[in-house]
């Protein structure tokens, strides 16, 4: 529950939302099929972190909400 409540904080909202632009930068660099892939892959972490969401929370068993995670109890 501790990596979900600090994902939805700001600096991991903003780690994610860097991880995303990285990837569709290099994606976009590459230029070939595969690039492709990454930068629409990239395109899930600049998600979640533009929208407080976190992807992985279910098999966390944590909420999937931002705001969730950080009003939970430690």
């Amino acid at each position: 529950m501790s990596f979900a409540r600090f994902m939805a904080a700001p600096l991991g909202r903003g780690i994610r939302i860097v991880a995303g632009l990285v990837l569709i930068i290099a994606g976009l660099a590459i230029g070939s099929a595969g690039g492709t892939m990454l930068a629409i892959v990239g395109v899930l972490p600049l998600l979640a972190g533009a929208l407080n969401f976190c992807a992985i929370a279910p098999l966390l068993k944590a909420p999937f909400s931002g705001k969730d995670a950080l009003r939970a109890r430690p």
